[in-house]
Order: structure tokens, then sequence, then C-alpha cells
């Protein structure tokens, strides 16, 4: 976290206090291709870490030899196999048109990813059957480390708002954008510290 960042957010009292409380946030980008990043992605959607998890190790299971395998793999993969690591029908179907998408150039690497505008990205991969927003939002942050992205959807980030700001009810996705504005443009690193706040076990909000 830079130290721009932490000058920008303590303008506001509360963010203050939420970094004096927790401290600088270390995050390193995962860089993962994007295949590998969005299909974890769904296999995660909906799903607590741990079975997630499971899934997701039985899923690499099925491609001996590789640390995590190619679109081209995958859609030599019948649905039927997919499905008996643990992936819903749906899911399957999701990384198969994913994994299609990819095989025909039409996601972009993780070198094209970075020239082009959070923004164009989300219209991008919200193309792709499963992916949504919030994933993509996701995406940006944690596998490509972008500064500047608020999920307002997100339930933590809305949670963490709600208990920070002592607020009677989670904020609606329109307001807690509107309000975050003020954090731009090191809206990842406040998304960051709301959902500390979100975790902290000595927080509530107000009654």
């Amino acid at each position: 976290m830079s130290k721009r960042a932490i000058t920008h957010l303590s303008s506001d009292p509360v963010m203050s206090g939420l970094i004096g409380n927790h401290g600088p946030i270390r995050l390193k980008p995962r860089r993962l291709p994007p295949f590998q990043s969005l299909t974890q992605a769904i296999i995660y959607q909906q799903l607590s870490g741990k079975a997630a998890g499971t899934i997701l190790g039985r899923f690499k299971l099925l491609f001996p030899g590789t640390e995590f395998p190619v679109p081209a793999q995958v859609l030599a993969t019948p649905p039927d196999r997919l499905r008996a690591a643990g992936l819903s029908r749906p899911k399957a179907a999701y990384i198969l048109d994913l994994a299609q998408r990819c095989s025909l150039g039409l996601i972009p690497s993780l070198e094209d990813c970075d020239p082009l505008e959070d923004e164009a990205l989300i219209a991008k991969f919200t193309e792709i059957k499963g992916i949504g927003r919030w994933t993509v939002e996701m995406f940006l942050i944690f596998n490509l480390g972008r500064p500047d992205v608020l999920p307002v959807h997100d339930l933590g980030v809305r949670k963490g708002f709600q208990i920070a700001y002592h607020k009677r009810k989670l904020p609606e996705p329109e307001r807690l954008a509107d309000f975050g504005s003020k954090w731009a443009p090191h809206r990842t690193t406040a998304a960051r510290y709301l959902w500390l706040a979100a975790d902290s076990p000595q927080s509530s909000p107000a009654p």
C-alpha cells in the first residue's frame, strides 16, 4: 500500500481509524492466466472456501502432469467427467464456455489485460456465461492488482461500511458507490479495509 493511498484515505476520519487499527495492507497480485483465475472463480461461486477448495483439487486431478489445465485440455474432457469432480452442471458448462472462448482468442491474455481499463475488462469478461461483475472485480483486485476498484455489491464491503460508519442498515450499492467516490483513485485499498472491518470480532453495527 502506497504512502499516497494512506495519505488520501486518511482524510476520511473513519478510514483513518481503520488504517490505524489494522496497519498497512500488503497486496501482491496473483498474476494468473485469465483462464485459470476465472475458472477458479467459477468453482468458488456460492460455495464455502473449504468445499470449493476440495472441488478445485479434484478438478486439477483430472489433468495429471500439469499444475493447471489449458483450455484445450478442458475442451477435450466430457462434461460428465468434469461433473465427477464435484462441479454442478451449470458450472461445468460455464467452464467449457470459457475454455472455448479462450481457444478462439476471444479472451485477452494477462499481458493483453494490462493496458485495458477496468470497465473495458468488466464488459469483456461479463460476456462469458457464469461471469458477473463481482467476479470480474475480484479478478481486477486480486489477480491484476488494480488500485481503484470498489465492489459495491460485495456483502463484506457493504457490511464493513455499515460497521465502520455505524449505520443501522447495509448501504445500497448506489449509495456506497457515491460515498466511495471520494476514495478514488485508491478504492481498492478502501475496500480491503472495509473487509477487515467486517471481519473484526470487536466490531458491530449501530443498534
